[in-house]
């Protein structure tokens, strides 16, 4: 059964529900298909199975939530902590993840938390490794709200937009319409994915250059 289907099977207020505590567990640091979750949740939105408004605050609600936490967690564990998560979950916390990650905090800030939202490593790490690196949190507060709000309302908005245009073009055709919405994310996806990897390529060639 596609995530999708399953949500289908839930009431409106439990789909809510469910995508701010998903959301809000990836934002802490617990690896989950947030992303996913909310996409298909603001599918189901522009069948009118559940309110997209109604999505969009949980969803925003949960990663401003689970990352203030996240935030919380890194502070009082530190880099002690990312050590242990990272002999026991290398997949995730593997010192190239928090060495990138690092890179990412030093050289642009609050930025880093704010479009870590749309990049899946920073979404997960931004909120333990900002109270890790000592961020104060007014700034990260104001970087966590914004760019919750971006990605989550953010998200929604286009995904639920993408829904009813199919629906309304395409009646009969549902699933085109579908099939857009997802090759539409996964290509946001390879191009915010491909320009990370060109900064983290620029900043080692700097730093050799500097050498």
């Amino acid at each position: 059964m596609h995530v999708d289907e399953w949500l289908q099977a839930i009431s409106p207020v439990w789909i809510c529900a469910l995508v701010g505590l998903v959301i809000g567990l990836e934002s802490l640091g617990i690896p989950l298909p947030g992303e996913i979750v909310l996409v298909s949740s603001a599918l189901l939105a522009a069948q009118g199975v559940v309110n997209p408004v109604w999505v969009g605050i949980c969803a925003s609600a949960g990663a401003i939530v689970g990352d203030s936490i996240g935030y919380a967690i890194g502070r009082k564990g530190g880099k002690p902590m990312f050590d242990r998560l990272g002999r026991r979950f290398p997949k995730h916390f593997g010192p190239s993840h928090i060495g990138k990650a690092e890179r990412y905090f030093e050289r642009y800030g609050m930025w880093t938390v704010f479009f870590g939202r749309f990049i899946a490593l920073l979404r997960i790490l931004a909120g333990p490794l900002a109270g890790a690196l000592r961020m104060p949190y007014w700034r990260f507060l104001i970087a966590n709200v914004l760019g919750g709000i971006a990605w989550a309302g953010g998200t929604t908005a286009i995904i639920y937009y993408l829904g009813m245009v199919a629906e309304r073009w395409l009646r009969g055709f549902s699933w085109v319409g579908l099939v857009l919405a997802v090759l539409f994310g996964v290509a946001t996806t390879l191009f915010v994915k491909r320009r990370a990897g060109r900064m983290v390529g620029q900043e080692a060639e700097q730093e050799v250059a500097a050498e």
